[in-house]
């Protein structure tokens, strides 16, 4: 029986009087990658700003370890161990590298410390080499190397990736492949929001697949690849 680090139930969000997502609903369970996929629209970027606190439900429950975490704002959610990288990234431009990754360092929710400016580097060996660079002199895939970067220096529990492989070059949508590939390894808890099936197939254990603000498909991201019908209907470009 694996533990759910993070569940989503029935969550209903609205931009103004517009209801963007409906009763959506998923689980992603310690250790770990869980894609949710849809078309551009589809609501996967409002889903993972509510996880992160950045906008508000009006209903539903986000529990982080069993322990609801909706209403909160987006810091306290932080610091209860959601590390959220944003689909525009949001780096300090007039800060070094080093300097945004510095900013962004504290415990994990049990005061671990895994995740040390060395690791971080070790991990992401395109940054070393940038440290003294400012964030608004980095490549698009820079930036989002270094996003990902600053969110690990918080230690979360689980890392909210929101569509990292868009609009870069296809060398760095494979490094951005790699470093997801490796962060699954050492056991870290990611639900990644993509357009892009064949990006999530050889990283994503499980998919959720979104569609006009509600999920309407839950199931493996083999199972996923193996339904012609559900690509076709939610997936197709």
């Amino acid at each position: 029986m694996h533990e759910d680090v993070l569940k989503v139930q029935g969550l209903d969000v609205f931009y103004g009087t517009s209801q963007v997502l409906f009763k959506m609903s998923l689980s992603v369970r310690k250790g770990e990658t869980l894609a949710l996929l849809g078309r551009n629209g589809a609501g996967k970027s409002t889903t993972m700003k509510a996880m992160a606190g950045v906008i508000a439900a009006r209903r539903g429950e986000v529990l982080l370890h069993g322990k609801s975490v909706l209403g909160q704002p987006s810091h306290r959610i932080a610091r209860a161990g959601i590390g959220f990288v944003p689909e525009d990234r949001q780096i300090f431009p007039d800060l070094s590298v080093e300097d945004n990754l510095l900013i962004a360092i504290k415990p994990g929710v049990n005061g671990e410390n895994d995740w040390s400016l060395e690791r971080v580097y070790d991990m992401l060996p395109l940054l070393a080499p940038l440290k003294d660079r400012l964030g608004g002199q980095l490549s698009g895939g820079e930036q989002q190397m270094l996003t990902v970067g600053r969110a690990l220096m918080g230690n979360p529990n689980v890392l909210l990736l929101d569509e990292p492989s868009e609009g870069l070059a296809p060398i760095m949508v494979q490094k951005i492949g790699d470093l997801i590939d490796t962060l699954r390894k050492v056991g870290t808890t990611i639900v990644l929001a993509e357009q892009n099936l064949h990006f999530c197939l050889g990283l994503a254990d499980r998919a959720v697949v979104i569609d006009k603000g509600a999920d309407v498909f839950v199931g493996t991201i083999r199972e996923l690849n193996a339904d012609e019908d559900i690509k076709q209907r939610y997936l197709s470009v």
